[in-house]
């Protein structure tokens, strides 16, 4: 690029905002939607429903231990579609970028995100860019919004959690949140701990092939695991047990909440999710979880009960019965 640093001139839609697009966006994620050249892409739509939805990231630093605010956003908005059980078609970027930005530093979190896209097999479809004046923002905020296509007979809804479900989580816990925290607050392990962001779909789609009759899915990103629980908890009317000798928490991840004083059940993750399933397929679901990379650690951590609709409580090694609430404020702000 010849300019080093983005300026306004970069978002004013004259001949600097043509070249950004021409010379960094279009190559970086060329395919054939974008190559339509019009305001929209379109799709053809093989049968099924239509999911929707969209995050904002803000997170900082732009770069942690493991991945950045680009992969960040795409994994983030597909993991979206797939707890709803849909196959993502495509994605829309919207990036907010601050006069003063580095170019080097976009063309990273750019090279980022095109590499995410391709390997989850996903295309970012459409976009826009804006430029505002330093000091507007935080160097980049950006914005994804997602379609996929949900089959007519999976119908995967917080509502759906019944007594005697299994409670199902794909992976170790807290690893995103302490790895943010530590790039940010400048503090090292002996044991680095990275991020966990990763596209989820297709770990979906094999769940999917065991049963269709999944109840529940979600992602435990802010607000961690126990926000998550309660939420699916006050939804279905049902209250969840999960034992915390069961938790798939690391180590390092342990070791760095006791020095800083964090609760790993209300750490943010990027890459794992919480499935809500009928007891006669847990053991199956969980084989097929395990087949694969991003569910090879998937454990059962609890199931529903009907007592005590709304509450979720956590036995603890000792035998002791802990109540788990609902995150208050915020443990760690700009997480993700």
């Amino acid at each position: 690029m010849k300019h080093k640093q983005i300026l306004l001139a970069h978002g004013s839609g004259g001949s600097m905002m043509h070249d950004l697009i021409q010379e960094l966006f279009l190559p970086a994620f060329d395919n054939p939607y974008l190559r339509q050249g019009n305001d929209q892409a379109l799709f053809e739509n093989p049968g099924g429903r239509i999911a929707f939805t969209t995050d904002s990231y803000v997170v900082q630093p732009l770069e942690f231990p493991g991945g950045s605010i680009g992969e960040l956003a795409v994994h983030g908005t597909i993991n979206d579609l797939a707890v709803g059980g849909a196959k993502p078609l495509g994605l829309s970027v919207g990036m907010i970028l601050e006069e003063g930005l580095e170019m080097e530093l976009l063309e990273r979190i750019v090279a980022n995100m095109k590499r995410a896209a391709d390997e989850a097999g996903v295309p970012l479809v459409t976009g826009d860019t804006k430029v505002v004046e330093r000091g507007s923002c935080d160097k980049m905020f950006i914005n994804t919004s997602g379609v996929g296509l949900v089959a007519e007979d999976v119908h995967i809804d917080g509502h759906n959690a019944r007594p005697g479900d299994a409670v199902l989580v794909s992976g170790s816990l807290g690893d995103h949140g302490v790895a943010v925290m530590s790039e940010r607050r400048g503090v090292q392990f002996s044991t680095p701990v990275v991020s966990d962001t990763q596209p989820l779909h297709r770990l979906v789609a094999r769940m999917l092939e065991v049963t269709k009759d999944i109840r529940v899915m979600r992602d435990p990103t802010r607000g961690g695991i126990a926000t998550t629980l309660n939420e699916i908890a006050t939804q279905s009317r049902v209250g969840i047990h999960i034992e915390e000798t069961a938790l798939p928490i690391s180590a390092e991840v342990n070791g760095a909440c006791e020095l800083l004083g964090l609760d790993p059940l209300y750490l943010a993750n990027e890459g794992k999710l919480i499935a809500i399933v009928p007891e006669e397929a847990a053991e199956s679901i969980l084989s097929a979880m395990r087949e694969l990379p991003e569910g090879k650690h998937a454990c059962r951590i609890g199931h529903v009960v009907e007592d005590r609709p709304g509450i979720v409580r956590m036995r603890t090694p000792i035998g002791g019965t802990r109540i788990i609430n609902v995150l208050s404020g915020e443990m760690l702000p700009r997480i993700c």
